[in-house]
């Protein structure tokens, strides 16, 4: 058995910034490494790990994708990923390269501190961090649905000492990073790429380096093999948390929503974006059919941006059911949600 540790690349970022096609791209680029990914939802559904297992292939099999849905990793790490990664560390053939997918939500700094346990510190090290943010999002500093109702209520209560939830997850989520990928840039202009860039560097706890990239597309000499041993230099990653008390998921909700077959995808999209923009959704994905076609609608929506793409083929004696994970702030309205995504 070889003495070296094993890297452990951790890819976080705010909800919708592309972190799922970052790590697709990754599998689908491995050079030879045998891979493992161990994916974060968010959600009853395992909508993430379903479309990472359809690039599944010799140096990634579908059994080395591993996906955590009973809760944020930041939150259940002695429950289950230190249980997960043990395993995967057990397997006949230990992976190469193990990546992992935070939910959304996830703050990095519990996750760094969990290889400090003795049954991983010794065999698995923090290649790094890799904080993806969204390029438009973080121009505009949308880091909640209406961010002009919050800076009016910030400006109108004096009390109001923090960022909003959301911020807070952004800042801690670029304070770990080893490097941010600022992803979409081809969906913004020069003068907003500049704020985004100088917005990500205001919020990074030391000097970090920045890629642009789209649809999550990173040459993977970038962010593999970074060597950075992130659990020895915690120091160095200090966080908003740290100084102003615990994470608190309380702040969102998430629902799942079954639809009848639609009728087009435009009709998927066109819904979807309007029921995002009047109950103030955060982030809404899943599959959908839709009739008369016989491939699955992959649907992924961030705020009042929806893409639509089909995916793969339904498979034989598959049901043709149509889901979708729905994230909003807490008291958003299940109900009305639901009842205008299924109307």
């Amino acid at each position: 058995m070889s003495l070296a540790k094993i890297p452990v690349t951790i890819v976080t970022g705010f909800l919708g910034a592309g972190k799922t096609s970052l790590v697709r791209h990754l599998m689908e680029n491995s050079d030879g490494r045998k891979l493992a990914v161990l994916v974060n939802e968010f959600g009853d559904v395992g909508i993430d790990g379903d479309i990472l297992k359809g690039c599944a292939d010799p140096n990634c099999p579908e059994d080395a994708i591993v996906e955590l849905t009973n809760g944020c990793l930041c939150c259940t790490v002695a429950d289950e990923f230190v249980p997960t990664m043990t395993a995967l560390l057990a397997r006949p053939e230990p992976p190469d390269h193990i990546l992992i997918e935070t939910s959304g939500l996830a703050l990095p700094k519990p996750l760094l501190k969990a290889f400090e346990w003795p049954d991983l510190r010794t065999r698995i090290t923090v290649d790094g961090v890799i904080a993806v943010a969204d390029a438009e999002a973080v121009a505009e500093g949308r880091f909640a649905p209406d961010p002009a109702a919050l800076a009016a209520q910030r400006a109108a209560d004096t009390s109001i000492d923090h960022d909003t939830p959301l911020g807070e997850v952004f800042e801690d989520q670029v304070a770990c990073a080893d490097i941010v990928i600022l992803n979409k840039v081809d969906l913004i202009d020069a003068a907003a790429l500049q704020k985004a860039l100088d917005t990500v560097q205001a919020e990074a706890s030391r000097k970090i380096p920045v890629v642009e990239a789209s649809e999550g597309r990173v040459d993977p000499r970038i962010v593999l093999g970074l060597g950075a041993a992130a659990e020895d230099d915690l120091d160095a990653r200090k966080t908003h948390h740290e100084d102003h008390g615990a994470h608190d998921h309380d702040d969102f909700e998430t629902i799942v929503v079954t639809l009848p077959e639609q009728a087009s995808p435009a009709s998927v999209v066109e819904t979807l974006e309007a029921v995002s923009l009047a109950h103030g959704i955060l982030r809404a994905k899943g599959h959908v059919a839709v009739a008369g076609k016989p491939m699955r609608l992959l649907v992924q929506g961030v705020g009042g941006r929806v893409r639509a793409q089909f995916d793969r083929p339904w498979a034989a004696g598959e049901p043709r059911l149509s889901r979708l994970v729905v994230i909003g702030e807490k008291g958003f309205d299940h109900a009305a949600v639901t009842a205008a995504l299924q109307g």
